[in-house]
């Protein structure tokens, strides 16, 4: 591809005539200008292009240095006679290069028909602390581009034979530019004027379509929060026979009032009387399973920790962590004067305690 010829200027033209070429053919053949013009955006790809090397003077040294190549098309194109009363002057006169542009650089499509994977997919959910130990099953919508059931995925359907609705029959594209018209075979029918398939209407030939789809996630005993958990097959189709992506669900686990997670453990804070860390006491504890029973022995002191084994969050190998409990002494109120003659008495009998 020449690049000089691109932008329709010759060999050794300055970085400021680059520039300028590049500015007014990029309004023309810009895609937001040209929508559905696929020649249009081709030419602006090649624009782009050829701008970039030739403003860059090592990108620019290198072309120079390894030679021009021109790229003709098997196009053909025929004069229709001219009409000199026309203006050629000014910004919106056609370069050769402009005018030759459709010819000899043909579109190419972007499809190569090579196996293209699938996206992958992400969602979130959301899990009680009590499903996060026992584990749960939870249904996920997703949406994700399925093979289109119209087409089988070909991205277009068989018809009865009729003329190609794209060239009238005729097998050839005719356009003009300038004073020339120009010819070119047919793409949608490949130069045969009849058309025996036609782009599918659910995807519009692209062979996949979106479809919402409620997908069961199962939820392991013992999920931590932020695990995240894949589900094979379940992104978006690939396509031309592609794999087909992954779906990855990031779990979030609420917080406990109580229990507090530390690895496969779980902490508790129990609060106790006075009394009963003096005496000691038999007490029911809260745990994942259920009340368990916890022997508090006499003299204990605040702050003191108790391990019941196996009460904790399931593990990964199938067991169990423990559940820590920290007792906390609370002291008792003092309504009257004899709790306070009570407290005084205590004091009396063990002294200051230092």
């Amino acid at each position: 591809m020449d690049l000089y010829a691109v932008l329709g200027l010759s060999p050794g033209a300055s970085v400021a005539d680059i520039k300028r070429a590049y500015r007014r053919l990029a309004r023309r053949f810009h895609p937001g200008i040209n929508p559905g013009d696929r020649a249009a955006a081709s030419m602006y790809s090649r624009i782009t292009e050829a701008y970039e090397i030739l403003t860059d003077p090592e990108r620019r040294r290198q072309y120079e240095q390894e030679g021009r190549q021109t790229v003709v098309s098997s196009a053909t194109f025929e004069f229709t006679g001219f009409d000199f009363s026309a203006s050629a002057q000014g910004a919106q006169a056609a370069t050769f290069t402009e005018l030759f542009a459709d010819v000899l650089h043909p579109v190419t499509s972007p499809d190569t028909g090579r196996p293209e994977a699938g996206a992958d997919l992400h969602a979130e959910l959301t899990v009680a602390f009590d499903e996060s130990v026992r584990g749960v099953e939870r249904q996920i919508v997703v949406t994700r581009l399925e093979v289109c059931a119209a087409c089988g995925g070909r991205g277009q359907i068989a018809t009865p034979e009729a003329r190609c609705p794209g060239c009238q029959g005729t097998g050839t594209l005719r356009w003009a530019r300038g004073h020339m018209v120009f010819a070119k075979p047919c793409s949608s029918c490949g130069g045969t004027g009849r058309q025996r398939v036609q782009r599918c209407a659910v995807c519009v030939g692209h062979g996949r379509s979106m479809r919402s789809e409620a997908i069961a996630v199962a939820v392991p005993p013992g999920v931590i929060d932020g695990l995240r958990l894949r589900v094979p097959g379940k992104g978006h189709v690939g396509r031309y026979g592609g794999r087909t992506g992954d779906l990855y669900v990031t779990v979030h686990v609420q917080a406990h009032p109580r229990f507090r997670r530390d690895g496969d453990d779980l902490h508790l804070v129990v609060p106790i009387g006075v009394h009963e860390a003096v005496l000691g006491t038999r007490m029911d504890v809260e745990t994942p399973d259920g009340p368990a029973r916890l022997r508090v022995p006499p003299g204990t002191q605040g702050g003191q920790h108790f391990r019941l084994r196996g009460r904790g969050m399931p593990t990964a190998s199938g067991g169990r962590g423990d559940l820590i409990i920290e007792v906390r002494i609370v002291l008792p109120p003092i309504v009257d004067e004899r709790s306070k003659e009570l407290i005084r008495e205590f004091g009396r009998l063990y002294g200051t305690i230092r």
